[in-house]
């Protein structure tokens, strides 16, 4: 009997780990740092080679595809709009008036159609298994529209936040469970480009964090849902005194756990806060994110806690490697190390593996810096010529890294520097990072969503 029972118990465990290496549940993984410890991903692909299924999405977004299971959780704007015919005049770029600024938009860029929807698609042969409409005021921020937050699943309910302030929570079926309204709730969106954090989802908790400034005088805060119920447990704001853009921030939070407590960590607005579980208190706060005090010093890409050290990105440079612990202002105190290089992370949001802290920024270079002590291991390496915006993930030794031209460069992890593969598929505007889901790859491009596997 007691073998039986042990061998059950072995059983389970196996099943466990096995069944927590095929979801994806966040925007970057099990464990919101990139990480995955699945093996057997591909190396190899293009549209005739390694292609499981492909589907069709009405438009572009940045959202992370969500897996649990045998569903995938995304979101798009519907089908654009027919465009009016072209003036006779071709220009190259044209101005448009956005919150009464003149900005420079992009030719051919459109938000996709008004609409926005959440899909969940069959992992096993990609096939709509159930679509909802989330809102139908979906717009063009520059590089973004309102399908940029990811969603977010335990594998009874998902949650999806809106560039709209719109959240909403659905069983697995599609049944619609409760939703809320962050702008209506709490005054308008003030960022300069649009709404773009995901929701952090913790322990029955879900938070969302809105940090802006640059177009309103309300103030940033985190706010906690009971996840199930939609119930409002706290709302903690968050003073700044980051000026002009610098207020504006596009992080998701991250979960800090530590001597046996819980906080929520969120970075922007010149600084990195640590905030109580429960109640949503400030427990400590770090400053030199913007040591110079710019005007612009929005900050894109999201911290990583990995071993005891928190990993803050800003824009481009400093990046800050803060030690855990601590209470009030440890700017000083717990500063471990800070990285000014020319090469550091302006929207991707960087990983380490404890041992190597790697970052990439928006023109593909690739850093390798010891973690511990921050380093120079290698780089800036180049990967492939384009702008890159999605965040990487590092999966059995390699890195990949997306581009906006849906090109993907696998890189190897360790002391040496080498550029494994290079991969391209549509050539469309590609701004989600990828998921895994087994021995499988998933990347969404402008046009569609693909399942990749040898």
């Amino acid at each position: 009997m007691k073998r039986l029972l042990l061998t059950l118990t072995l059983m389970v465990a196996v099943l466990g780990v096995a069944l927590a290496e095929d979801n994806w549940p966040h925007w970057r993984g099990p464990l919101h740092n990139g990480i995955s410890d699945a093996t057997n991903l591909p190396m190899k692909w293009s549209l005739t080679e390694n292609i499981v299924w492909k589907i069709e999405l009405p438009s572009w977004g940045a959202a992370t595809p969500i897996i649990w299971g045998d569903r995938i959780f995304i979101t798009s704007p519907s089908k654009a709009e027919p465009k009016p015919e072209p003036e006779p005049v071709e220009k190259p770029e044209q101005k448009v008036q956005t919150q009464g600024r003149s900005r420079v938009q992009r030719p051919g860029r459109d938000p996709g159609g008004p609409k926005l929807f959440l899909f969940c698609i069959s992992k096993k042969d990609g096939k709509v298994l159930w679509q909802r409409e989330l809102d139908d005021k979906n717009q063009l921020h520059r590089k973004q529209n309102d399908a940029t937050p990811s969603p977010v699943t335990d594998g009874q309910h998902v949650w999806v936040v809106t560039g709209t302030g719109k959240i909403l929570c659905f069983d697995m079926d599609g049944k619609s469970i409760w939703k809320k309204d962050l702008q209506e709730d709490y005054g308008p969106f003030g960022h300069n480009w649009g709404y773009g954090s995901s929701p952090l989802l913790h322990d029955g908790s879900l938070f969302v964090e809105v940090l802006h400034g640059m177009r309103t005088d309300d103030p940033s805060y985190i706010i906690s849902y009971e996840a199930e119920s939609g119930k409002v447990q706290w709302r903690q704001e968050r003073p700044t005194d980051a000026e002009r853009e610098s207020p504006d921030a596009y992080t998701t939070p991250v979960v800090l756990q530590h001597q046996g407590e819980t906080q929520i960590v969120i970075s922007g607005g010149d600084y990195v806060t640590g905030h109580d579980f429960k109640s949503g208190k400030e427990i400590w706060r770090a400053g030199g994110l913007n040591p110079l005090k710019r005007s612009n010093y929005r900050v894109v890409p999201t911290p990583i806690i990995v071993d005891g050290i928190i990993y803050a990105p800003t824009r481009k440079k400093p990046l800050l490697a803060l030690k855990v612990g601590g209470a009030g202002d440890i700017t000083e105190s717990h500063l471990v190390w800070k990285y000014e290089g020319a090469a550091g992370p302006d929207v991707p949001s960087p990983i380490s593996d404890s041992n190597y802290f790697y970052m990439v920024d928006d023109r593909g270079l690739v850093t390798c810096l010891d973690a511990k002590t921050g380093e120079l291991i290698w780089g800036p390496e180049a990967t492939t010529e384009a702008i890159v915006s999605a965040s990487p993930i590092l999966t059995d030794g390699k890195l990949y890294i997306i581009n906006e031209k849906g090109v993907t460069s696998i890189v190897s992890v360790g002391k040496e520097f080498k550029l494994l593969a290079t991969n391209e598929l549509d050539g469309t505007y590609t701004l989600a990072s990828p998921a895994v889901s087994g021995s499988q790859l998933f990347i969404r491009t402008s046009t569609h969503l693909y399942c990749i596997e040898e």
